[in-house]
């Protein structure tokens, strides 16, 4: 199976099938004859003398520059000229990601780049060539520098025609590619703080009130109304729908479940909507119309829609893991749950149990609400290209965040399971939900109960892979 790039209807799942399976990639033939087409209209256009910025002339405050009959050397040098990157180089399947989206706005039809250019692209995409493409250095008003990295390392020597370097650093491939891969992950994360907030509600012995679907008709977000319907489902033949609630009404970070984490899944579904015409938008200057015959100056490579959703979800995600934390926090305390005070075994030991679990997820959850910070209204210092280049999006810094956040969030996920299995045990393991006994026994696969002199495993990594997988939804 391979993925066929038309340039207009790149999916999320399928830059996650190319980017982390290697599933091979190939140019659809209406594609290519649109690169043709839109290459013709540049052709003519030079031919016709017109000036065409980093086409015809040099490009930032050298744009008023002929380039006369320089322009191998002139491609040359704009991509080695942008060689400027710093720092470690990105994950491989954001490179991947990166190649990826690259080739799919080329074939789009709009650039004025020839159809060979993108199927050297993407010859070294399926010969798995993953360039070094260093993170640091782009400011998000097109991924100059860690493009210019990916193009200098995929196509080496290969001749580019008039405009083609420009084309090709001129995007924002690399802060797109980045972002699908953490909103992928973000979207599995949410998954696995669902069920682990459904262990949760057994774990306390919640109130189940807080999921009766009234509430979601009376306040009718798709979010809210999806996750009363997701937790009641993972709990469906739990202990909770018969027995008597210990609490009238139970500390917010339950009862308010489904609220944050729907409102995070809203946050999603908006970002998913931005990034499904991020895979298929042109993301440069200049565009070429084939159907008007022109070339039209155009500042597409301004990522703020993509740069502000991603913002948007790191915001929306910060309560969902600051109440993870907060759950556990409550279930190691014994006047919150009535089971002994750091879920010990027993009642009065002076063992830790688990109870050190708590400063361990506050602490990452606390790095984990810093990275929420908002990036998109970055101010840019106006001294750049002599005052031309007076605008930022920091979409490459929004799109890490989100990756990094991610990354802390299934730390966050995994202790907070960890906590929630014991505290069942301690409960006598009453009737589970078929949702909630799955992974409360996919848990206990990897961490046992902590008995009396005892203490946890070194580690929790294989609960943390548990969550990054999404083995926890099933």
């Amino acid at each position: 199976m391979s993925v066929l790039l038309t340039g207009l209807d790149l999916t999320l799942e399928e830059v996650v099938r190319v980017a982390r399976g290697g599933e091979p990639v190939e140019l659809a033939p209406p594609a290519i004859e649109r690169m043709r087409a839109s290459r013709d209209v540049v052709e003519s256009a030079l031919a016709r003398g017109e000036s065409i910025y980093g086409f015809s002339t040099g490009v930032g405050m050298r744009k008023l520059f002929d380039i006369e009959d320089e322009q191998a050397h002139f491609n040359r040098m704009l991509i080695r000229g942008h060689l400027i990157a710093q720092g470690p180089a990105a994950p491989d399947d954001a490179v991947r990601a990166t190649m990826l989206k690259l080739v799919n706005s080329l074939v789009q039809g709009v650039t004025g780049a020839r159809p060979e250019v993108a199927e050297a692209l993407v010859d070294a995409l399926n010969a798995g060539a993953v360039p070094r493409v260093r993170m640091l250095g782009s400011v998000g008003q097109a991924d100059l520098s860690a493009n210019a990295d990916l193009v200098y390392g995929a196509l080496g020597d290969f001749e580019l025609a008039a405009g083609e370097a420009l084309v090709l650093v001129d995007n924002n491939a690399f802060s797109t590619g980045m972002a699908a891969l953490a909103v992928a992950d973000c979207e599995t994360l949410l998954d696995g703080l669902v069920v682990a907030g459904a262990l949760d509600l057994e774990a306390f012995a919640a109130n189940p009130s807080l999921l009766d679907p009234i509430i979601g008709e009376a306040r009718p977000y798709p979010g809210l109304v999806a996750t009363i319907a997701r937790v009641r489902q993972l709990l469906e033949g739990s202990y909770l729908w018969d027995a008597q609630p210990r609490n009238l009404q139970d500390p917010l970070t339950f009862r308010t479940l489904p609220h944050v984490l729907g409102a995070a899944f809203d946050a999603l579904a908006y970002v998913k909507r931005v990034l499904s015409i991020e895979l298929n938008a042109h993301q440069g200057n200049p565009v070429v119309s084939t159907s008007g015959g022109r070339v039209a100056p155009a500042g597409n490579f301004d990522a703020v829609p993509l740069a502000a959703a991603l913002d948007f979800l790191r915001i929306a995600l910060a309560p969902a893991l600051t109440n993870a934390a907060e759950r556990g926090l409550k279930l190691l305390q014994a006047s919150m749950t009535g089971l002994p005070e750091g879920l010990a075994a027993r009642p009065h030991l002076a063992e830790p149990a688990l109870s050190e679990l708590g400063a361990a997820i506050q602490g990452i959850v606390a790095e984990a609400r810093l990275l929420a910070q908002p990036v998109s209204f970055e101010l840019a210092s106006t001294t750049q290209h002599e005052g031309i280049e007076d605008r930022t999006t920091m979409a490459p810094l929004a799109a890490r965040r989100l990756a990094e956040m991610v990354e802390l969030g299934a730390r966050v996920a995994a202790v907070e399971l960890t906590i929630a299995t014991q505290a069942v045990d301690l409960r006598g393991r009453p009737a589970q939900g078929t949702g909630t006994g799955r992974a409360y026994g996919l848990v206990r696969d990897s961490v046992p109960f902590t008995d009396a002199g005892e203490t946890l495993p070194p580690d929790l990594e294989p609960i943390v892979e548990l969550v990054r997988s999404g083995a926890l939804s099933g």
